[in-house]
């Protein structure tokens, strides 16, 4: 399990905080270790915790008739599960889905609303943390209408690999599909295309970044917004 350090300065909202908020609210999170394609949440569903990944990162699934069809958001070590509490919302309005292993802190919703009138730090943070959140949603949506599915697949598998904190990750083509809301077909062709300009190297759902100069030449316009709008708002919080 993760010590307090590690986990202080492996989620970059929990090392915002000021150190007597921080050993205040660590003291109130259990440590676990979240396993690939666990459902942490659904949309209309009371939520009952909050996460703040460590190691582990979450994908944000709209949904169509009840089934989820297209990833709008990926949460790592930048952000956390269950920001929309500091709203006064006690429901989830996504389905939240484990795309990366690893380990997790988590707080019961009932407490984190109790920290959350405690600490006014804490909500800075979070109203910051809620802004990058609606303009990253807003830019997927663009990005997902405007943009060739080449280029979403680059920025996908950029944003991954800046949240798995390594060159090589485990997805499956029709998991891929799933989250660019795309048929598997599309995704085959955009992946051999990216594979045959050794920018990656993937078989049976093993992907390994090989230029990542080349694949964010690659990426559309939108990762680097990504980049910048959370650098803009959360730097020097």
């Amino acid at each position: 399990m993760p010590t307090t350090l590690y986990a202080l300065s492996n989620n970059r909202l929990l090392a915002a905080l000021p150190s007597q908020d921080q050993e205040r609210f660590l003291a109130r999170c259990e440590a676990l270790e979240l396993k690939f394609s666990d459902v942490l949440s659904e949309p209309g569903a009371c939520i009952q915790y909050v996460y703040f990944p460590l190691e582990s990162f979450i994908s944000l699934l709209a949904s169509m008739d009840g089934y989820p069809t297209l990833e709008v958001g990926l949460i790592g070590n930048e952000g956390m599960l269950g920001a929309s509490l500091a709203l006064g919302v006690k429901t989830s309005p996504l389905h939240a889905l484990v795309q990366g292993r690893g380990a997790v802190l988590r707080m019961t919703a009932k407490a984190f609303c109790e920290e959350l009138q405690q600490s006014k730090a804490l909500q800075y943070i979070l109203q910051r943390y809620l802004y990058v959140i609606i303009k990253q949603l807003a830019q997927t949506s663009t990005c997902a209408r405007f943009h060739v599915i080449e280029a979403r697949l680059a920025r996908w598998l950029l944003m991954t690999q800046d949240r798995a904190h390594s060159d090589t990750f485990h997805i499956t083509q029709k998991f891929l599909a799933y989250m660019l809301g795309v048929r598997r077909v599309g995704i085959t062709t955009a992946a051999s295309a990216l594979q045959n300009h050794k920018l990656i190297r993937y078989s049976r759902g093993d992907i390994t970044i090989l230029d990542r100069k080349g694949l964010q030449m690659v990426a559309c316009q939108c990762y680097e917004a990504d980049i910048s709008s959370y650098s803009s708002i959360m730097t020097n919080i």
